[in-house]
């Protein structure tokens, strides 16, 4: 499985960008997905995540009631919608797989990732 995340760029505080992960072979749909970040100097976290169809979701509290992850399993997508967008959300962006189909929060739970896209955000 090869994912490819893309939608990063530089906003200021307060817009909004919006992130697709997309897989160019293999299988996506049927299993848990998530996005993870990474900060200079920081641990990946995960920002959301959701199990096989979307109909269970999980959010980081640091992002809750301003991001939005969402899939289209007809076009073997994920998308990560981000509102309000502060300079603490900058990091790079990775898309990842889950092992199953249930909702998973670790990242040693998720086995396939993408390369990760940028987003800055300036005060």
């Amino acid at each position: 499985v090869q994912l490819q995340a893309s939608g990063g760029g530089f906003v200021q505080a307060g817009g909004s960008l919006r992130l697709s992960c997309t897989a160019s072979e293999g299988t996506f749909s049927s299993y848990a997905a998530a996005w993870f970040r990474q900060a200079p100097g920081k641990e990946r976290e995960l920002v959301a995540a959701t199990n096989w169809n979307g109909g269970s979701t999980l959010y980081a509290d640091a992002v809750k009631g301003r991001f939005t992850i969402s899939r289209d399993s007809a076009k073997n997508a994920m998308y990560l919608q981000m509102n309000d967008l502060k300079p603490e959300d900058t990091a790079v962006y990775s898309c990842a797989r889950a092992l199953g189909m249930r909702l998973r929060q670790e990242v040693h739970e998720y086995n396939y990732w993408g390369q990760g896209t940028q987003v800055t955000v300036s005060s």
